[in-house]
């Protein structure tokens, strides 16, 4: 396993803006997907507030093969959109994320999950609220969970939140993939009020933060 390095000057990227990505559309979700990786391809599965913000950032790095929006983390066989954002379903917003290691490291994909959310609020994420906004890891890999748990205490370490990390860190199980209105949503809404005051403030500030890293 490669030593992790973390940077001490980190910039947090999270943005808090007026307008919830629940508001935006109540399109119900039934379809469940899961595809294993293709050749040398590897998986990690993010949550980190609306999978919209999460999707339009991760797309955007160079060795992530696809990002696809759904659930995972809850109870509630084949969810719909609706009962995961009542909160009952245990299930979190994330996103699967296919990616190529020989290009960009797990470790790398971490410096980005944890430095574009707030990872200090329980359940929250700007005006997005409840357990389906939680930050969460769900690993894949024994590897996966070693380093992100390493990585955890590095950061929280470093003082750079005001308060203590509380990302949760826990075995996948099942990913329930969100129907097509919700793949890709700020590619094709770029005129939707929450891409104009959420999304694009944030893809701004990680585009400057990690040009290096980008397609």
């Amino acid at each position: 396993m490669k030593q992790l390095f973390i940077s001490i000057g980190i910039c947090v990227l999270g943005i808090f803006a007026t307008t919830s990505c629940a508001e935006q559309t109540t399109t119900d979700i039934r379809e469940n997907k899961m595809e294993e990786p293709q050749n040398n391809l590897e998986v990690v599965t993010f949550g980190a507030g609306c999978f919209w913000c999460v999707e339009a950032v991760f797309e955007e790095l160079k060795g992530v093969k696809s990002v696809i929006s759904g659930f995972s983390g809850g109870t509630v066989d084949n969810p719909s959109y609706n009962q995961v954002i009542s909160g009952k379903t245990g299930h979190a917003e994330v996103c699967q994320i296919e990616y190529d290691p020989a290009t960009i490291s797990f470790g790398e994909l971490l410096m980005v999950f944890w430095q574009t959310h707030d990872p200090t609020t329980l359940n929250q994420q700007g005006n997005d609220q409840g357990t389906q906004y939680r930050s969460a890891v769900f690993y894949h890999s024994e590897e996966q969970k070693i380093i992100a748990e390493q990585y955890m205490r590095q950061l929280d370490a470093t003082g750079a939140w005001n308060g203590p990390i509380i990302t949760e860190i826990t075995a996948f199980t099942r990913f329930y993939e969100a129907d097509k209105a919700h793949q890709e949503y700020y590619a094709n809404n770029p005129s939707a009020s929450y891409c104009t005051y959420v999304i694009q403030p944030k893809l701004d500030k990680f585009r400057e933060a990690f040009k290096d890293k980008l397609k």
